[in-house]
């Protein structure tokens, strides 16, 4: 297998009321955010191991003690979700895969084929019409408009994202598709997948509202 240079994980910190707000009711605001926390510190762990040369935290806020060592932090850009996906990719050179927070089913074994590269990008779609990763070959020499202008966070993201990428001249190859964590019963099917991580150990730690 290849090495990645680049392995960014775009990320908010975990703070209540600000993250995971869609698990608000049945979990509490303070309850979401440790959640999310949960989330982030074990996606960080696979990325940990993934072998890459850089691995950065692409990080609206600040790190806590939940950033384990071995992971850059650079501040997100401002503007809407393209722009800092944009953004996040228009500082690197070379193979660069990026991932969300919200998918800690994730695993080395999951990401392992993509450092083969043998593909212009790498797009991983999300049960909710988004997606979860997205990886460039050569970010350095790829068209302004390849993210920024896509619309996020919208059911036709994931269709709009993959097809902008072919419309440049891109070879795609798709990733699994996964669930992202954004309401209670996504939390739940995640955790199963994931018994023996952070994020399920929460999970198991919390009661939801209406079962107290």
């Amino acid at each position: 297998m290849s090495t990645l240079t680049n392995l960014l994980v775009i990320a908010k910190e975990p703070l209540p009321g600000r993250v995971k707000t869609r698990l608000t009711p049945p979990y509490t605001p303070a309850e979401a955010a440790l959640i999310a926390e949960a989330a982030l510190a074990d996606t960080l762990r696979t990325v940990l191991a993934v072998p890459a040369r850089r691995r950065v935290l692409v990080l609206e806020g600040r790190p806590g003690p939940w950033l384990p060592p071995g992971i850059d932090v650079v501040p997100q850009c401002a503007g809407g979700l393209d722009e800092r996906l944009a953004a996040a990719f228009a500082g690197c050179t070379g193979p660069t895969l990026l991932v969300g927070m919200d998918t800690p089913q994730i695993t080395p074994e999951l990401l392992a084929p993509i450092g083969d590269f043998d593909r212009d990008a790498w797009f991983g779609p999300a049960d909710d019409g988004g997606f979860w990763a997205l990886g460039l070959a050569a970010p350095e020499s790829a068209p302004p408009d390849l993210i920024r202008g896509v619309p996020m966070s919208v059911p036709e993201t994931g269709a709009v994202q993959p097809r902008r990428l072919v419309d440049a001249g891109l070879t795609v190859r798709d990733l699994p598709r996964l669930r992202d964590v954004d309401s209670a019963s996504d939390a739940e099917y995640v955790a199963a997948l994931a018994p023996h991580g952070r994020f399920a150990a929460t999970l198991r730690r919390l009661t939801p509202v209406g079962a107290r």
